[in-house]
């Protein structure tokens, strides 16, 4: 069995097709499907479709960097208000500096607060980044008090930042679809990050793995992402489902 540690089957790609793309997961043996909030203008949706499978599409709640603007602190109070013991993590939240950089202030300032948070309510956060390691890498030095643990998600870096990022607290990567890509420098990290420390993740709709890359990306070719780490690690594609299951379940509480 496996589980798909970061979706968006409430996203608009899916359309109307997101819970037939749910019962194909499942009938792939994906067990169950985490996702990832953004902002209040898609959170309805999420919730919405999540009630529709109790148990296998569980929910984050956070305020996606992309989505940081001026009214940052009332999108914050917004997700707050859905806050119970069925929420799993606080993400998807980090910074994100690849197209614009005008609320680059205010996204650092949105972090720090949602790491707070979720220390506070002792979740584990999914942490988002595009063009700003060492910015994050100030960040969390600067909440190591906190005690933090979570997912990089989509994790493209180097070994040496997955060494510098588990330093600053009980951190995994999010390995998905890019691991499987021809000029991927990906797989040779894989190849050295300890297993314990490896989530399966899809980003469907995004980030289709070869050979679906270029078309919509559903969490029933999460067994292609697991088998593209066995090829890395060489162990068998059972083994890497079982151990990252475990250590989703670890993480997430699930």
């Amino acid at each position: 069995m496996f589980i798909d540690t970061h979706t968006h089957y409430y996203d608009e790609w899916f359309g109307e097709e997101g819970p037939a793309a749910v019962r194909r997961a499942l009938d792939a043996g994906v067990e169950v499907m985490l996702q990832a909030d953004v902002d209040s203008r898609e959170r309805d949706r999420m919730l919405s479709l999540g009630a529709r499978f109790p148990g296998v599409l569980r929910h984050m709640l956070g305020l996606y960097p992309g989505s940081v603007r001026e009214d940052w602190k009332e999108e914050i109070d917004a997700w707050l208000a859905h806050l119970d013991g069925s929420v799993v993590a606080i993400g998807e939240i980090g910074l994100d500096y690849h197209e614009d950089i005008t609320y680059k202030e205010e996204q650092k300032e949105a972090l720090r607060v949602q790491l707070e948070l979720a220390a506070e309510h002792s979740l584990p956060v999914d942490i988002h980044l595009r063009d700003a390691w060492e910015e994050l890498f100030r960040i969390l030095e600067d909440c190591r008090h906190l005690h933090l643990r979570g997912c990089l998600h989509c994790f493209s870096g180097s070994y040496e930042i997955y060494e510098r990022a588990r330093r600053c607290g009980d951190f995994s990567v999010g390995i998905g679809g890019v691991v499987t890509f021809r000029n991927s420098r990906l797989a040779e990290t894989v190849s050295r990050i300890p297993l314990e420390h490896i989530l399966l993740e899809t980003d469907c709709p995004y980030l289709a793995p070869v050979p679906h890359r270029g078309e919509r990306n559903e969490s029933a070719f999460l067994p292609l992402i697991a088998e593209k780490i066995a090829a890395c690690k060489g162990l068998d594609p059972a083994t890497v489902a079982r151990e990252t299951t475990l250590n989703a379940r670890r993480m997430f509480a699930l």
